[in-house]
């Protein structure tokens, strides 16, 4: 029921475009360029993968030729897993960071429609882009691990492809949530608290946005939307459960 509820808000979201769609348009500039920069990279991976895959797998060269294709073909679907799953991360943290100023105010839109006033605390400019570099470094750790599991025999590609759409989903959903909160005057530890006591709204919501950016283009789309549904969220994490906001009301 949890993971249900975190994924309306992704729904939610997606709602303001209908009722702002202008606002919405000025978050599709920053993903777009981050997303085209990615784009390069992953472009330059592919032509590159066959013959990185070789090098490092010189021990398979006298191995019969459908084994060795099989073993090549097996990592070279991990090295792609793992390079989305470190990007999908890192998206979330460049893109926020360099789009600033753009969802700073779809933010406070968002706040001004739920009601009440607009928290201004939050971490300096230093603290913020401290917070992205841990994000990064995270999904690079979880990158890793995904390509660590996915050598196990046979399950191991798609284990690996659940376990690194899990884990990002929740380091995307922290990081989507840390504006909303840190404006609260959250620091770290204070919102990893709140998380871990709401872990299934969390993951539900993470998860499903973590799955969105894995449509073409769905990143661009539904960043904006993203930020927005975490601001609710948020809200809803801090409030009493009587008094929660309905995630459906920004939609109508």
């Amino acid at each position: 029921m949890g993971l249900l509820a975190g994924a309306a808000y992704v729904g939610a979201g997606l709602g303001m475009w209908r009722r702002r769609p202008r606002l919405m348009l000025l978050g599709i500039v920053p993903a777009l360029l981050v997303l085209l920069a990615i784009l390069a990279a992953l472009v330059g991976l592919l032509v590159n993968l066959g013959d990185l895959v070789a090098w490092a797998t010189p021990f398979a060269d006298g191995w019969a030729e459908v084994l060795r294709g099989l073993l090549r073909l097996g990592l070279a679907l991990l090295v792609v897993v793992g390079f989305l799953v470190l990007t999908s991360v890192t998206f979330t943290a460049v893109t926020l960071t360099v789009g600033d100023p753009f969802y700073e105010r779809i933010w406070v839109a968002t706040e001004t429609m739920l009601g009440g006033p607009v928290p201004d605390e939050g971490p300096s400019a230093w603290r913020s882009l401290g917070d992205s570099a841990v994000l990064v470094l995270l999904g690079l750790v979880t990158a890793v691990g995904v390509f660590a599991v996915g050598l196990l025999p046979v399950v191991g590609a798609v284990v690996g492809a659940g376990v690194g759409l899990v884990v990002s989903g929740r380091l995307l959903a922290g990081e989507l949530l840390s504006r909303p909160l840190a404006a609260r005057g959250m620091d770290r530890a204070a919102r990893r608290e709140l998380l871990r006591a709401h872990p299934g709204r969390v993951l539900g919501f993470g998860v499903a946005t973590q799955a969105c950016f894995l449509v073409p283009l769905g990143a661009v789309v539904v960043m904006p939307a993203a930020v927005v549904g975490a601001t609710m969220l948020a809200r809803d994490l801090l409030t009493r459960p009587e008094s929660r906001a309905d995630p459906a009301r920004i939609s109508r």
